[in-house]
């Protein structure tokens, strides 16, 4: 792989963006990589209009990795108060998945909510039902923190359930 870079999406990445969600998380092309949620939910991973207000928002940054002129991961920060920032959206080409793409993408988001706006603290949610995805971000220094939040029922932005326990746990690390 070519050498890594980091931009800040616009809105003219959005096609691009919920593409390359919808391709590590749903589906069958989600399966060639291990981050697959298909046996989860189906339908968008992602929302156009969401995304669309990801990028307009204060104190919110989707962050490109780019390697060789094409997208090859992504992931979404924001500050959400003093000493806390929210990572979220993270996704990584399933034909890219355990290389260390993933690890480099995190780092870069890390690093930058602390740059930017002074985070001390990064926090995410994670599906209770992806042990392996809480092992991924355990060995990078999140631990659960106990919290627990309803998963978004109802809401097909967000994906079709496809059972009926999902929830959502809260993992931080210092940064």
């Amino acid at each position: 792989m070519n050498h890594l870079s980091f931009r800040n999406a616009t809105s003219d990445d959005i096609p691009a963006i919920v593409e390359l969600v919808t391709s590590a998380y749903r589906g069958d092309a989600s399966r060639a990589g291990w981050t697959t949620e298909a046996d989860l939910l189906e339908g968008q991973r992602i929302d156009p209009e969401v995304l669309g207000e990801d990028l307009r928002r204060p104190d919110s940054v989707v962050l490109l990795a780019e390697s060789g002129g094409q997208l090859r991961g992504c992931a979404h920060i924001a500050r959400t108060d003093a000493e806390t920032a929210y990572f979220g959206m993270f996704a990584v080409r399933p034909s890219g998945q355990g290389g260390g793409l993933g690890k480099a993408i995190l780092a870069e988001a890390e690093r930058r909510a602390a740059n930017l706006w002074g985070a001390t603290t990064m926090e995410m949610t994670v599906i209770e039902q992806r042990p392996d995805l809480i092992a991924f971000y355990e060995r990078r220094g999140y631990e659960r923190t106990g919290e627990v939040r309803d998963f978004p029922y109802g809401d097909e932005r967000f994906g079709i359930p496809l059972r009926d326990d999902l929830r959502m746990l809260v993992l931080a690390k210092p940064l």
